[in-house]
């Protein structure tokens, strides 16, 4: 489905209970740096089935979501009013907000905007500032490749150059090489390098996130290769948010670990509910 907004339609996959209403308030989740909606497919049934309905979304120049040509649009800030915008157009109240990733780092600007009523936020497998270490040096060497004027061919030629036979033999079916092959060669190259750009650089604004009177939930694979773990356990700390450590999982709770990471952000989402009725 696509979700009009202001600055153009949101790509989005929305999951609903196979049988019986919506007893729950809605949810939302985005995704990080070249993700998308799908990589909350493991989840989004699972979620819906406790009672709510579940958004998961590609953010504008991701995929299936148009983007403009302006890089002002894929700063954190910019990115953080398009999800606010995405809220308002889906007009079910007050959510549960979750960003993974770079989606942490974006959707935080949403929180802090105040600008829309909001149920809950769950920051996973993300940071309170930049990321660093091996994430970092592959995300600024994308900046480099794609340059000063980065086009959909020259994306093309780092894809075929760069990631093709990597994508080849870490996947296990044809089917998931194509939709990783045409989802990285759908994104905006405007978008990836600010993008890449903001997820290396980003502030640390814990303290403002800190003081922003709503429950947060910190959740994060115990091998997390992208936020080393003890950052985002001071982070959760910091923030006097819950803290979920999904075990044998690594950046993506939500593909290596679904059933546990549904159940705890199930839990997390009920319990918000019977406390505080929106």
């Amino acid at each position: 489905m696509d979700v009009a907004t202001p600055d153009g339609p949101i790509a989005a996959l929305a999951a609903v209970p196979a049988a019986g209403g919506c007893e729950f308030q809605a949810a939302v989740l985005v995704p990080g740096f070249t993700g998308s909606k799908e990589d909350f497919i493991a989840l989004l049934q699972t979620l819906a089935q406790a009672g709510r309905r579940v958004y998961a979304i590609d953010l504008p120049g991701q995929y299936e979501s148009p983007g403009p040509e302006d890089p002002a649009a894929y700063t954190c800030a910019a990115l953080g009013r398009c999800v606010t915008d995405l809220i308002r157009a889906l007009d079910e109240g007050p959510v549960h907000l979750l960003g993974h990733s770079f989606g942490g780092l974006v959707t935080r600007e949403t929180v802090l905007s105040g600008e829309v009523p909001l149920l809950s936020y769950t920051a996973m497998g993300s940071g309170p500032s930049g990321i660093a270490g091996t994430s970092a040096a592959n995300a600024r060497a994308l900046m480099a490749l794609l340059g000063d004027s980065p086009t959909s061919e020259v994306l093309a030629a780092i894809w075929w150059e760069h990631f093709d036979s990597q994508a080849r033999s870490s996947v296990p079916t044809e089917e998931l090489y194509a939709f990783l092959r045409d989802r990285m060669l759908a994104n905006s190259p405007i978008g990836l390098v600010r993008m890449a750009h903001e997820v290396t650089s980003a502030a640390d604004r814990t303290g403002e996130l800190a003081a922003v009177d709503l429950p947060k939930l910190v959740l994060y694979g115990e091998n997390d290769d992208a936020w080393p773990p003890q950052v985002q356990s001071d982070m959760a700390e910091r923030l006097k948010a819950q803290r979920v450590v999904v075990p044998g999982a690594a950046h993506s709770p939500n593909v290596e670990a679904p059933e546990t990471t549904a159940s705890a952000l199930t839990d997390f989402w009920n319990s918000v509910e019977k406390t505080r009725k929106p």
